[in-house]
């Protein structure tokens, strides 16, 4: 009969034949007492630790008024974490108008790790994204809007605003012209090599920007990234040829976002400003820009035990295929299924069951994990609805692919132990080398790559982060990531359903 001949049903006859395999796969599945308490453990084990991990943490911060619970992060216009910690020297602006200057000289101080217990180690030097430029901003208060153009240790001119925001200007290393002007709610960049010939850098809209703003010159260094922390640095920045429209009041100083040490009133690596002739000599320390350490603890970080969880998942697609299923799919006659009808049957079976696991995995420990978090006066990085849906179900997603490529590989290699060894190797083994910032570049050539579903804070191109995912870096974007791992589900099951479609060769005895 024509598979797609009407049967009395109406329905084609393959599609009925699909829906009866499927069932008799789903039925194999759901009887079979073994795997379902390996799903169940699978769940628990995901759940245990990341509720273990969210239960363990205790952050402290020592303060102006001694150690205690650390502040809430400090929230920017777009809703992200930022850090707002720098020196301006300004002046109030009402209107339109801008400020000219040319930033002539840079350097610094960076904090080295110890070479003697006890002593610092600080040497001359500037980190590639320390900044020193023109600033215009809504008020001094921290978090609110601005918009700037700088010169930077090692990326040139940039354009940046409301923190999160970043454009490239040219490539310049040495003394620049900088411009910045005011025209209503539009702000505009422009940088000169001899203060003539201009170039834009950029130009942004700061809605709601009041009447009267704070324009002026900057000074701001991240620190050193070593040891998973950041380590104090300087940039001091010699501005002349300064020019203001608009403006013609009085310099005034401001050390925005300056620490108190633990005596509650000495500020702690203060900036400062030195006058000389028509010079301003500005130094600072900090960052204009996201926080993504300092921010908080990231939700995805509850998730790390998702990956020891998904292990018995992966054995599970693999037995699913090799415990007396493979004779099925070497099976002759009219009563044989196809093995691309058998296969694909299984995959949605393994594959909805894991996403469904992963999905009870991820509901459970990203909602309550953060909320045992905040109990505990831990500070969390902010995340919007749709991310922490994205995280959610994201890592249900991941769950489906990793189990689908199991069951591929499983029906490839037709060995139990090799199987699991290999989407192990593949899926698992790769996440835990870069958690510990090992090899992260594995996290763009192989299925662990659909981790980055799970990423709940952004990787800004202009902050620098260690090679590690408790640091928050992650090689692909969400997205690109978790396409990574369905191309090599998919690219598994396509090429176990060519070897299995060749002619079987006839069995001797």
């Amino acid at each position: 009969m024509n598979p797609f001949t009407p049967h009395r049903s109406g329905r084609p006859a393959g599609q009925d034949g699909f829906r009866r395999v499927l069932h008799a796969e789903w039925t194999r599945f759901r009887t079979a007492r073994g795997r379902v308490l390996a799903v169940a453990a699978s769940v628990l084990v995901a759940v245990s630790l990341g509720l273990l991990i969210a239960g363990g943490v205790r952050s402290t911060c020592v303060t102006g008024k001694g150690e205690g619970p650390c502040p809430a992060p400090l929230v920017g216009p777009d809703g992200t974490a930022v850090r707002d910690r720098y020196y301006f020297v300004h002046q109030p602006l009402k209107g339109n108008g801008s400020i000219t200057a040319r930033v002539s000289d840079m350097t610094g101080q960076i904090r080295r790790p110890d070479a003697v217990p006890g002593v610092r180690n600080i040497e001359k030097g500037v980190v590639p994204w320390a900044k020193a430029g023109l600033l215009v901003r809504q008020s001094l208060k921290q978090g609110t809007p601005y918009a700037a153009v700088m010169l930077t240790g090692y990326h040139g001119v940039r354009m940046q605003h409301n923190y999160i925001h970043d454009v490239a200007g040219g490539p310049h290393n040495g003394p620049q012209w900088l411009r910045l002007t005011r025209s209503g709610d539009t702000v505009t960049g422009e940088e000169s090599d001899d203060g003539r010939t201009w170039t834009e850098v950029g130009t942004v809209t700061l809605t709601g920007l009041p009447e009267t703003v704070e324009i002026g010159l900057f000074a701001t260094s991240p620190g050193v990234l070593w040891d998973m922390a950041k380590a104090f640095s300087q940039v001091t920045a010699t501005f002349d040829r300064i020019t203001l429209q608009g403006a013609n009041g009085s310099w005034r100083r401001d050390d925005v976002g300056v620490g108190m040490e633990s005596d509650g009133r000495t500020p702690h690596h203060p900036g400062g400003v030195v006058e000389s002739g028509d010079k301003l000599i500005v130094t600072g320390n900090g960052d204009i820009g996201p926080a993504t350490m300092e921010g908080g603890i990231r939700a995805d970080l509850l998730l790390i035990g998702g990956a020891v969880g998904l292990i018995p998942m992966l054995v599970v697609a693999v037995t699913f295929f090799t415990t007396g299923q493979r004779r099925a799919l070497t099976r002759t006659g009219p009563a044989a299924p196809r093995p691309a009808r058998l296969l694909a049957a299984k995959a949605m079976v393994v594959g909805a069951v894991a996403g469904a696991a992963g999905l009870v995995t991820s509901g459970v420990v990203v909602p309550v994990g953060l909320a045992i978090l905040r109990a505990d006066q831990n500070p969390v990085q902010p995340i919007t609805p749709g991310t922490e849906l994205r995280v959610i179900v994201g890592f249900a997603a991941l769950a489906a692919a990793a189990a689908v490529l199991a069951l591929g590989l499983a029906a490839l290699v037709k060995r139990a132990v090799l199987a699991v060894g290999m989407a192990v190797a593949l899926v698992v083994v790769p996440y835990l080398l870069a958690t510990a910032g090992w090899a992260s570049w594995l996290l763009t050539i192989t299925p662990a790559a659909g981790f980055a579903i799970t990423q709940s804070v952004p990787t800004f191109a202009h902050v620098d982060v260690g090679p590690s995912l408790l640091g928050g870096y992650y090689p692909l974007p969400p997205w690109a990531g978790l396409t990574v791992t369905c191309g090599y589900a998919a690219l598994a099951l396509v090429a176990a359903t060519a070897v299995h479609a060749r002619p079987a060769h006839p069995e001797s005895g």
